[in-house]
């Protein structure tokens, strides 16, 4: 290696970096532990294209460029998507899987999340819960990571405590509602009851377990 590749790495290795460094800034602010499938493939392939334009001085830089900004044309409009189509937004990252319920777990739905009992352990371990009876609700997030609330008492609970939506961009969650032992019909009563016709002009509801409603709703004047 001569002395003007050496330069061309090192500008290569800053140009790469700022690239990059602006690609992400662009994506949007979300944690590293909350990335979307969609994301951490971007993230996986920008990083072999940056050791590729790094190791190859002889190719044009601009050829590592191109697909760099084709990745973050296509993570941008799948961000698009899933803002605009919850059924999008569940296809690609998936959606919560209630692991156990009322202290009882739910074998089938953790073979089918490939979600064992050494982890299942290991994240109540972690969370201070020292038995699955103490354990109201537990929900499987798609980033991986184990929702847990625990009984207030020994009766029975419904899953409020966790924030689940009962509609969300405009659209009546009926697994949810079920899930509550409640029903469509049920929630449209409530809305009313506090001045609204239709789901549509509620962007977020969700009622916490001491039955305290939270409803946002679309684009409200701050």
């Amino acid at each position: 290696m001569n002395l003007e590749e050496t330069w061309i790495i090192i500008w290569r290795t800053f140009a790469t970096y700022f690239v990059i460094l602006v690609i992400f800034r662009v994506m949007g602010k979300r944690e590293i532990g909350e990335l979307s499938i969609l994301d951490l493939v971007v993230f996986i392939m920008l990083a072999e294209i940056g050791v590729f334009s790094i190791e190859e001085p002889k190719d044009e830089f601009i050829h590592a460029v191109i697909p760099m900004l084709v990745l973050l044309l296509i993570q941008r409009l799948s961000a698009w998507f899933s803002l605009k189509s919850q059924w999008f937004r569940e296809k690609v990252d998936g959606k919560a899987s209630v692991i156990i319920q009322n202290g009882k777990i739910d074998e089938n739905e953790m073979r089918k999340q490939r979600y064992n009992f050494n982890d299942l352990l290991q994240q109540l371990r972690e969370n201070g819960t020292s038995s699955v009876n103490e354990v109201a609700f537990a929900l499987l997030e798609p980033s991986g990571k184990l929702s847990i609330i625990e009984k207030q008492d020994n009766s029975s609970q419904d899953m409020n405590g966790f924030l689940m939506p009962f509609i969300t961009d405009g659209k009546v969650q009926e697994e949810n509602l079920k899930r509550n032992g409640k029903d469509e019909k049920w929630l449209l009563t409530e809305i009313r009851k506090r001045g609204y016709e239709h789901p549509e002009q509620i962007s977020l509801l969700t009622i916490d377990h001491k039955n305290k409603w939270y409803i946002d709703e679309y684009d409200e004047k701050q």
